[in-house]
């Protein structure tokens, strides 16, 4: 029994840490959190509409096409970081396949370019 609390007594110090620290800092928040926030904090801020109105209101399409261009270029760079790393051992089978995923994301980009998606009015 005592080896078996000398093998879980860091773990469970670093839970009760964990917790402890957790609980300080909700509580710090309660105490220490700005009850009446200006109006700055609470306008539109990138989304483009005021935050706290109705949910169901009906807001610009192109919020959601610069989202999902965003979504596809990080992707782009996601894959494109581990391949440059590991560029030597990939071999030609490697290389020409990163060119297929990139010629892939570029003309889907030139098709959204061309039907205006990047574009405000």
């Amino acid at each position: 029994m005592e080896e078996l609390l000398r093998e879980y007594l860091p773990i469970l110090i670093f839970l009760g840490l964990a917790i402890g620290l957790g609980l300080v800092l909700i509580l710090a928040a309660v105490v220490l959190a700005v009850r009446n926030p200006d109006p700055e904090k609470v306008s539109a801020y990138e989304c483009g509409f005021n935050a706290f109105d109705d949910a169901r209101m009906k807001f610009d399409v192109r919020f959601y096409l610069v989202s999902i261009l965003f979504i596809i270029f990080d992707l782009e760079i996601a894959f494109l970081f581990p391949w440059a790393v590991a560029f030597k051992d990939v071999g030609l089978l490697g290389f020409w396949s990163m060119m297929v995923f990139l010629a892939v994301l570029t003309i889907g980009f030139a098709y959204e370019w061309k039907k205006g998606a990047l574009e405000w009015e």
